[in-house]
């Protein structure tokens, strides 16, 4: 009466022998042999000692299951939480003994081996997660995070599961600390039952957004055959990651409120996970709206409605934000001059973050985010600016930028120190940034910019007054590619040419 689990041997192995003696008193020795495991024979074996040894004659395709390394491999994935104890034996060379036909040698053997005091088993019986989360240390947990994935860092923090009503589940959740960007992020999520391990990263049980955790959950009452179809359609398995779901959130929301400074100290580590598991999961995103934050570049966490209540006069619709604060520097300081707060966005996953937030969290709200190099409505200040000849203005930006249908705007900014400004329109920058993440830049949409010239700056309003000649055309050039670098690198012509020019108008100062 053996199971599929027990047939599995003869994927590995040309023969399996099997001696067994019943614990009942009195009972028979009896040894099993086959080949295939269709046909199989049984006689009468020579075991003294109650239990059962199974031998595999390993073919030689699979002889690596004959390495010790490899076994162990084996039963640290599978076997690791079993809650039956498994000894790991290395039998020496000069410790084998032929078997014979009848199994006299082998049970010899046994006897020796089991007669053993030292042996430990290789397995966790009663791990981590089993235990009652009072009777567990903060250094408990680290180590069983470290010892089960291999991690040298400690996590951020962890949720753990206890729960035996409406179903038995147990389970440990670490948030690990990030490194690198978004999508290079791998979690890492075992599923077991009983303490039987079933599989990784189960997408139907687990919510998407927690693979990117690490963590271990055990369901006592989960079936141990599973198929891709059951867990779709079943209720029970559904609940199961409904409750997943909650529990995180009230771990998360229960941070925010108590322990904010603590919260906002593992905010530049845990975004990503609660971003993404906001757009993925609606009942997620509502019990965590209240709780998102968004880091300013003056290191300030705010909620959005922090964010709107402190910005309510200058910019009473819309957030700014930098997706590259180095690079963005100037025009970041053109925001916080003005006592207006900059949001830093710079991971992949604020790309569609930002929208998700206009369009999905509140579809009737018309607060929009717009990146500091697509907004200037709020920088914008009239009163002294003086009436320019707009006409010869856009003409000589239209040729210094080689495009007759660039759209030129002279607006009065309120830094009388910045003479050009380079727009982009951000509903654009974002299609175009998502067809990059997705890998379909074949789609992307021409990029629509436009060129804004600060009529309070002293540069622009001599442009204006004198009559249109080389070094006018020289220094609106200049004055573009300036524009340009203030938002990324220029091409490598565009470069050389940008170099050249700025050592001519060098020499023509130096001569004045």
């Amino acid at each position: 009466h053996f199971g599929l689990g027990f047939y599995s041997v003869f994927m590995i192995a040309d023969k399996v022998t099997i001696d067994t003696l019943s614990f009942r008193e009195g009972a028979t020795p009896v040894r099993w042999e086959s080949e295939d495991g269709m046909e199989f024979t049984m006689s009468e074996g020579s075991r003294t000692t109650r239990g059962t040894t199974i031998t595999l004659h390993v073919s030689e395709a699979e002889e690596e299951f004959l390495n010790l390394w490899r076994v162990r491999e084996v039963l640290d994935r599978y076997c690791s939480f079993m809650a039956v104890p498994i000894y790991l034996t290395e039998i020496k060379e000069d410790e084998v003994k032929v078997t014979g036909e009848d199994g006299k040698d082998a049970a010899e053997g046994e006897a020796k081996d089991e007669a053993k005091p030292e042996e430990k088993p290789i397995n966790n019986t009663a791990p981590l997660y089993t235990r009652a989360p009072q009777d567990c240390t903060d250094e408990d947990y680290k180590e069983f995070y470290r010892s089960v994935f291999h991690e040298f860092e400690d996590p951020l923090f962890w949720i753990h599961l206890n729960v035996d009503y409406p179903f038995k589940l147990k389970g440990i959740l670490y948030f690990p600390k990030i490194k690198e960007q978004f999508g290079g992020i791998e979690g890492q999520i075992k599923l077991y039952s009983g303490q039987v391990f079933v599989a990784d990263n189960i997408k139907e049980v687990i919510p998407e957004f927690l693979m990117l955790l690490k963590g271990v959950i055990d369901c006592a009452d989960f079936p141990l055959n599973v198929s891709r179809s059951f867990l779709q359609n079943d209720g029970y398995v559904r609940r199961i990651s409904n409750h997943i779901t909650k529990k995180v959130a009230d771990k998360l929301t229960g941070m925010f409120k108590t322990e904010r400074e603590r919260y906002e100290t593992f905010w530049p580590d845990i975004h990503p996970f609660i971003k993404y598991g906001v757009m993925r999961d609606e009942k997620f995103a509502e019990r965590m709206k209240d709780c998102l934050l968004f880091k300013t570049t003056d290191g300030k966490f705010l909620t959005l409605a922090e964010y709107k209540e402190r910005n309510a006069e200058k910019l009473p619709d819309k957030m700014v934000y930098t997706s590259d604060a180095a690079r963005q520097d100037a025009a970041i300081k053109l925001f916080t001059e003005r006592g207006i707060d900059v949001a830093v966005l710079d991971q992949l996953i604020d790309v569609n973050f930002v929208s998700y937030m206009e369009y999905s969290a509140d579809p009737e709200s018309k607060f929009k985010f717009c990146r500091v190099d697509a907004e200037l409505d709020s920088l914008t200040e009239s009163g002294d600016a003086p009436a320019l000849d707009n006409e010869k203005l856009t003409a000589l930006v239209r040729e210094a930028a080689g495009k007759d249908d660039l759209t030129v705007e002279v607006k009065p900014l309120a830094n009388e120190s910045v003479p050009m400004m380079l727009i982009e329109d951000e509903q654009t920058r974002r299609f175009n940034d998502m067809g990059r993440i997705y890998g379909r830049s074949e789609f992307n949409m021409p990029a629509r910019f436009s060129v804004v010239l600060n009529s309070r700056c002293a540069t622009v309003q001599k442009l204006s007054e004198r009559e249109k000649d080389e070094t006018s055309t020289m220094l609106t050039r200049q004055l573009y590619d300036l524009a340009q670098l203030s938002r990324q690198p220029l091409e490598a012509e565009q470069m050389t040419e940008f170099i050249r020019r700025s050592m001519e108008i060098v020499a023509m100062a130096a001569k004045m």
